[in-house]
């Protein structure tokens, strides 16, 4: 089939297309015969004219026919309207403004937006419903009060600084505090038990003697166990750390900033009293604190992040452009995509989380790379000679296809993880991609039409033009250093393709050992990161933290970490049977190494220790006990619900309530964990004691929640995988077998896409990234990123080749022109995106350092790996593969 036969090449002999040599020709003086056509056959052959006038990219200007309809549609409104489409676009922009302005999704931050849906999550609600723990619902929250001093925390002085502190805050009007426990009011009781506030428990102390305080202290420590330090002896009667436990009678409902400002000011009050000074010996820590600094985390990232991936973006677009209305335009394009995203998740009702943070680094990446396409397809044309209209025309007819390619498989990766149970992923895919979407529609639409319009007003006028050339033109130093994979595949493209498909599968299969991670720590810098951070001027050095000072406190001193405890929660009626506390008791006995134990039982908090504890003290309880108690070992075995009512009615009822339900339906045990002990092993350890319990029991807490949001996030990740892989290796297939005429396209795009997950999984484990929430999406959406590369790099290929050129000649025009595109889109997108490894946050600093990788990889595959790729492919259609192997 000769040129002349193809439906969808130009026939005006006075509009020029491109020829692979980049000179210009028409219809009447075509180089290339039809016999060149007819005879190339394989891989790349010639497609029949119903294909062609499917699937030609070199459609007519005049009529804006490319390779699929929203191009045939688009292209003349582009060419012919283009400050109609502006326009619109701008007032679209407004509306998306004001749903940016309107949402009220609120913000999210921490550990708890990921692990609302688990079975672990929801057994730890039933708890706060049935115990009625502190909560937004009920009303009330708690802090603790972190006192240092290396010489001995007990002194009496000390003593008597904590006493004047818990009288301040127990009589202040407007704190709301309810009460308060200490070293000192314990040690204080033993001094006095008739010494109820803590003024006059502040006059037990004063009067007592050194001696009489180093004894109550020992009592103290025996009777209900001194909150300080482990280097705590009663014979020394000394310690580094107290802690101060306050709780607070707050309203219900209140929010998170009302809960922090009592904490806060507890805090100023501490810092009044004489030998306490905050940040030097005294830190409040509550939940309230911990999320505002989290969002206060959010907020010092981007102050310090933003301005610096602003500066290198716009230093690489302006070497990518080198014309101030291309850029302008270029970034115009780019805050209209977060405005649109933003609005969008404001009508949406969608929260911004940490999740969502990383949505826009790589709509960034996407949109800077089509914007680069764009400007610099344009621009080979322009060098041409070709007219503004035509040159668009050719550029988009061409280029729309590519993009409307990639924004379906880039949008099916992101989608495909709405196959996670967690709300945090599925906002993810959700947000995600409407925002390719709407990157698709503003740089495939919006940007060449502003193009289009901007440079026919300057046309003909005095503005000047800057930097017009195309990147990686021949005479550039980039233009060199590309065809390095097309040279190779001149070589030895089969022992090349070989030599990177093993290190490919080794890759892959090192990565396989990437490890898992995620809790409140995993939100938190490391106290050094933070100090380096002070050095920043003014508004962008960060505030303080105290979340990592009490981490050490709990993890040195305390020796357990910020979650040193597992809970089981058990819902079951048979709790009122006979058999129920002796149930309990055995599935604590010989506790395995991860829990705390007190000889051959577990350290834990259960009915059954509130049981045993108010025996001791209460000679009337514990003959009801042995009455009921058929073994003599304690345990009541017999009408187990007349020591319950006896217990629900002494003065113990307030624990107990805490241990059991009035209903005695439903329980709770607290186990301590050992500070040695891993997070997995120890969930592990509790979820076999509860599964010991012959009674609905489930292993639940801060921890065990964790751990599941960990299994969940490495299933989803793997699934959302797979299903991306699936869904854009069935599209590609069916896009090129529809639009080319040749399924086989689709594969050859796949082999840089599988390349890129698999050096991107080995990176993850070479830089010790754990798989968590945050980058738990990478996988399935380096996908998108290495179709983004590839397919314009085929795209172009197959126009090219279509048009006449030999396989090499093809490559070498692909590589100089959309090659180019690719490498300037690549090192704005690293360099300007990777600033994200400066975050304050380790997992949008690990989420920075691999999105920057999964770029450099995917740029990296297509421009080095696919000529190869393609070569051994049209050997082998064509039977040329030959001997030796690697020619």
């Amino acid at each position: 089939m000769t040129d002349s036969d193809r439906p969808d090449r130009v026939s005006d002999d006075s509009l020029a297309t491109s020829s692979g040599d980049g000179s210009l020709e028409s219809d009447g003086g075509s180089a290339r015969g039809g016999s060149e056509s007819d005879t190339r056959g394989g891989l790349f052959g010639s497609l029949s004219s119903h294909v062609g006038s499917l699937g030609g990219s070199s459609g007519s200007p005049d009529d804006g026919r490319g390779s699929d309809p929203f191009t045939r549609r688009v292209n003349p409104l582009i060419s012919k309207r283009p400050w109609t489409i502006v326009i619109v676009f701008l007032l679209l922009t407004g509306v998306f403004m004001a749903g940016a302005g309107m949402g009220d999704g609120g913000q999210e931050a921490g550990a708890d937006q990921f692990a609302d849906d688990t079975e672990e999550a929801q057994a730890y609600e039933d708890i706060q419903d049935d115990f009625g723990e502190t909560g937004h619902e009920e009303g009330g929250t708690t802090a603790q009060l972190f006192i240092e001093d290396d010489r001995n925390v007990l002194s009496e002085p000390n003593l008597l600084r904590m006493l004047e502190f818990q009288d301040e805050i127990e009589t202040r009007d407007g704190l709301r505090v309810e009460s308060s426990t200490s070293p000192a009011s314990l040690i204080a009781q033993q001094l006095d038990p008739e010494a109820e506030t803590s003024e006059e428990q502040y006059r037990a102390v004063n009067s007592a003697s050194q001696r009489q305080i180093d004894e109550a202290i020992a009592e103290a420590d025996e009777v209900a166990g001194l909150p300080v330090s482990t280097d705590f002896t009663r014979e020394s009667a000394q310690a580094n750390v107290a802690q101060v436990a306050i709780t607070y009678d707050t309203a219900p409902m209140a929010d998170t900033d009302n809960y922090a400002d009592l904490q806060y000011e507890t805090e100023d009050i501490a810092n009044d009293i004489d030998g306490f000074e905050s940040g030097e010996n005294i830190v409040i820590f509550g939940d309230a604190i911990i999320e505002e600094e989290t969002l206060q985390l959010l907020g010092d990232t981007a102050i310090v992040v933003f301005p610096a991936a602003i500066v290198l973006i716009m230093f690489f677009l302006l070497v990518a452009y080198r014309d101030p209305i291309d850029l302008g335009l270029g970034l115009a394009a780019l805050v209209m995509t977060m405005i649109w995203t933003f609005g969008f998740m404001g009508f949406a009702n969608i929260p911004f989380s940490d999740s969502l943070i990383v949505v826009f680094p790589l709509l960034l990446a996407v949109g800077i790379d089509f914007g680069i396409h764009i400007i610099n397809r344009y621009r080979e044309e322009r060098a041409k000679g070709v007219s503004i209209g035509e040159s668009m025309t050719v550029t988009s007819a061409q280029l729309t296809t590519a993009f409307l390619i990639v924004t379906i498989t880039t949008v099916f990766s992101f989608a495909a993880n709405l196959v996670s149970s967690m709300d945090g992923m599925q906002d993810f895919g959700i947000v995600a991609a409407f925002g390719m979407i709407f990157t698709f529609l503003i740089f495939g639409v919006f940007l060449p039409a502003g193009k289009v319009g901007f440079d026919r007003l300057r046309d003909g006028t005095r503005f000047p033009e800057f930097g017009t050339t195309p990147l990686g033109r021949e005479d550039s130093y980039m233009g060199k250093v590309l065809p390095v994979g097309v040279h190779i595949s001149k070589v030895a493209p089969v022992l090349f393709l070989v030599a990177i498909l093993v290190i490919g599968g080794s890759a892959a299969a090192y990565g396989t050992g990437v490890d898992t991670e995620f809790d409140e720590e995993a939100f938190f810098p490391e106290q050094d990161r933070v100090d380096q951070y002070q050095h920043l001027p003014g508004p962008l050095s960060p505030g303080e933290y105290t979340f990592m000072t009490v981490l050490d406190y709990m993890e040195e001193d305390f020796e357990q970490g910020m979650q040193g405890s597992v809970t089981i929660y058990i819902d079951d009626g048979d709790l009122r049977s006979d058999t129920a506390l002796r149930d309990i008791n055995r599935a604590l006995e010989n506790p395995p190494d991860e829990f705390r134990s007190n000889s051959r039982e577990a350290d834990a908090q259960s009915i059954l220790s509130v049981i045993e504890s108010h025996a001791e003290q209460d000679p009337e309880f514990d003959a009801v006990v042995a009455r009921h108690d058929s073994t003599g070992d304690g345990i009541p075995d017999r009408d187990v619900d007349v020591v319950y009512d006896e217990l629900f009615d002494s003065e113990a009822s307030g624990e107990a309530s805490q241990r059991l339900t009035t209903d005695r339906g439903a329980a709770q045990i607290d186990i301590m964990i050992d500070v040695d002990a891993e997070q997995d092993e120890a969930v592990v350890a509790a979820q076999e004691t509860a599964e010991e319990i012959p009674m609905d029991a489930t292993a639940t807490g801060q921890l065990v929640i964790f751990e599941s949001v960990i299994d969940e996030t490495t299933d989803a990740s793997i699934n959302s995988l797979f299903i991306a892989f699936l869904l854009t290796a069935v599209f590609l297939v069916l896009a090129y077998w529809w639009l080319e005429g040749r399924a086989v396209y689709g594969v050859i795009n796949l082999i840089p896409v599988l390349l890129t997950v698999a050096l991107l999984a080995g990176s993850m484990r070479y830089f010790d990234i754990p798989l968590s929430p945050i980058n738990a999406p990478i996988l399935s959406v380096s996908i998108g990123l290495g179709v983004d590369y590839t397919v314009h790099f085929m795209h172009r290929f197959v126009d090219e080749f279509e048009d006449g050129n030999d396989v090499h000649e093809a490559l070498m025009v692909t590589v100089r022109g959309t090659g180019g595109a690719l490498t300037g889109s690549m090192l704005t997108t690293v360099c300007g995106l990777g600033v994200l490894y400066v975050a304050l946050i380790p997992l949008i600093m690990e989420f920075g350092l691999l999105l920057a990788l999964g770029v450099f990889y995917a740029c990296f595959t297509s421009i080095l790996v696919l000529p190869s790729v393609i070569v051994v492919w049209d050997r082998l259609e064509n039977g040329s593969l030959g001997l030796p192997a690697w020619q």
